[in-house]
């Protein structure tokens, strides 16, 4: 067995030891490989438990339950309102810790209810070279993060889904709307709803891994550096620019580093 197949070895053992999970579902390229094989090993014995808030696209939303559709597997929607707990909308640096506090907490007790023991969340090994409070609730809750167990890459984790036929094999990587905010600036219902419908536009035109940033009235756009030719075209430039004006963005800029994962931490 090659050390690919071993750490999925290693995951489905672990997940076994757990006996029965609710994994935290968004869609994502990591939630929902845990989740399918958690399901091939536990069978009713792992549910998916998904948020419906402001700053959880409707698109993705729409992506899981599709995907717990077609393979069968209970999902448990919970509404959350993230802007109703405190310090979450004044965006300090440890948003990310009293977001997933609330929530995971709402998560541990869908589990009670069904009777399973366990939360699971989707971090990979990858994750732990950035700088995630989220990470810290996580552990502080006992939720399990079992690709982090069998020390799993994203690329690894790509690759096995390949290999699974998952659609998300190649599926852009995704965060929360809060993420595209600095910190310290408020998090508002009306600027999570400008940078959700200005990202849709971007990925209606084409391009796939998209971030706008907000910065008060200013959008910066990431995209992968291999498609500014295309964004900087006349006929795709000025309309989306004139786009995002009536969205409310003053200005519209792109960002020449391209797409970066949490560049709003260069400020930490």
């Amino acid at each position: 067995m090659d050390k690919l197949h071993e750490k999925k070895a290693r995951l489905e053992a672990y997940l076994r030891e757990l006996g029965g999970v609710c994994v935290a579902f968004s869609s994502g390229v990591d939630s929902t490989f845990l989740l399918k094989v958690a399901h091939d090993i536990l069978g009713e014995r792992s549910k998916a438990v998904t948020a419906r808030s402001c700053s959880f696209p409707a698109r993705e939303l729409n992506e899981a339950k599709a995907f717990c559709e077609s393979e069968k597997i209970e999902q448990i929607i919970v509404e959350t309102n993230e802007l109703s707990i405190e310090g979450f909308s004044q965006n300090p640096k440890n948003r990310c810790y009293i977001c997933k506090r609330a929530i995971f907490s709402g998560f541990l007790k869908v589990a009670e209810e069904h009777g399973l023991p366990y939360v699971a969340e989707g971090s990979n090994i990858d994750d732990n070279g950035d700088y995630r409070p989220g990470l810290t609730a996580v552990a502080e809750l006992g939720i399990k993060s079992p690709l982090r167990e069998a020390q799993l890459t994203k690329a690894e984790i790509r690759e096995l889904s390949k290999e699974m036929g998952l659609p998300t094999w190649d599926k852009p990587s995704y965060a929360c709307l809060a993420t595209r905010f600095p910190y310290g600036e408020n998090i508002t219902r009306e600027k999570l709803l400008m940078v959700d419908k200005a990202e849709q536009r971007l990925m209606e035109l084409g391009f796939r891994q998209v971030r706008v940033r907000i910065h008060e009235n200013t959008a910066r756009i990431e995209i992968d550096p291999s498609q500014f030719p295309e964004i900087i075209k006349t006929e795709i430039a000025r309309p989306l620019a004139e786009y995002l004006h009536g969205l409310g963005f003053l200005y519209v800029s792109l960002d020449l580093n391209g797409y970066q994962t949490g560049s709003m931490n260069k400020t930490i």
